[in-house]
């Protein structure tokens, strides 16, 4: 038995994360293919066989041990898990993107995976930033932002997407 690597580089977990969502997809029955080079915001082009209906994957990826309970932020209460993403993703505006959030456990390697639409992403990080500076008016300017996975059972100070709503959205549900 091969040991794993101790550091694994970011690279290879964006690929895992991508290839795991494409395997997903083709158990769901969705004919789907990684784009290649650097398509803009899109890395898996999705298409239903039945229906014709053609999405677009933007995948992003974490990779930390798992907990048994959620993180919590001061300001953003407590949350699954998150990611981070960048001030251009503010100024996406397409229905037919989705991001893929994956989340890959450390510890024992298995997988999470939350379908959110777009505009429910962009909407989030674009509350969450204000929110950031609101509080705090010593922050700069700063173009990360950070996607977080709620819980329905919280109360938050913005609209916070949760997991039970949208992990394993594999029918692209709104």
């Amino acid at each position: 038995m091969t040991k794993k690597p101790k550091k694994i580089s970011k690279n290879s977990v964006s690929l895992a994360g991508e290839f795991a969502v494409l395997s997903q997809l083709a158990l769901h029955g969705y004919d789907a293919n990684m784009t290649l080079g650097h398509t803009k915001n899109v890395d898996i082009l999705v298409s239903h066989p039945k229906t014709r209906k053609m999405y677009k994957v933007e995948v992003k990826t974490n990779y930390q041990n798992s907990r048994n309970r959620p993180s919590r932020s001061k300001l953003f209460g407590y949350y699954l898990s998150a990611w981070i993403m960048n001030e251009k993703q503010e100024k996406i505006r397409d229905k037919d993107l989705f991001y893929c959030f994956v989340n890959i456990s450390k510890n024992n390697n298995l997988f999470r995976f939350f379908v959110v639409p777009n505009e429910v992403v962009v909407s989030y990080i674009k509350r969450q930033h204000r929110l950031w500076l609101r509080v705090d008016k010593k922050h700069k300017y700063n173009p990360m932002r950070e996607f977080r996975i709620g819980l329905r059972k919280e109360k938050y100070k913005i609209f916070t997407p949760y997991a039970e709503k949208y992990e394993n959205n594999w029918s692209f549900k709104r």
